[in-house]
């Protein structure tokens, strides 16, 4: 197997492995649980670079506008960006995130901005919750 047929089999075990841990209830320490979608945040990006060097911008749209399963992956992605986005909303506001610059990022990046985003959710929840339990 090449490399570019081992990522996507890497990449689908990890996400197999987190939504998994979801269902089991498996629950990180609140004063670390923004530090995951940080580091595959940072991860992802750092690839994405390296894809829009080696392959250039435009091939993502070539990818996703030359046959049916390319614009299949494209309204799988918008769709899971949208819901992501959806139901982050709520939680946003409630700790005071402002939406508007990170829905023009998120629409800009998909996952590159959702998952900083939810970094900081996470982060906003558990200083807000420390605050309040101080008080």
């Amino acid at each position: 197997m090449t490399l570019l047929q081992i990522l996507p089999v890497l990449a689908y075990a990890g996400i197999v492995i987190v939504v998994l841990a979801a269902a089991m209830e498996f629950r990180l320490s609140p004063a670390l649980r923004w530090l995951v979608p940080a580091t595959t945040g940072l991860l992802f990006t750092l690839f994405s670079l390296v894809t829009v060097w080696q392959e250039g911008i435009i091939q993502f749209w070539i990818n996703h506008s030359t046959n049916l399963a390319g614009n299949q992956v494209w309204f799988d992605l918008l769709l899971a960006v949208g819901i992501a986005f959806i139901l982050m909303a709520p939680r946003a506001r409630a700790v005071g995130m402002p939406l508007i610059p990170w829905a023009i990022f998120v629409l800009a990046t998909a996952s590159i901005g959702l998952l900083p985003m939810l970094a900081r959710l996470f982060w906003l929840e558990h200083h807000m919750n420390q605050r309040s339990a101080s008080r």
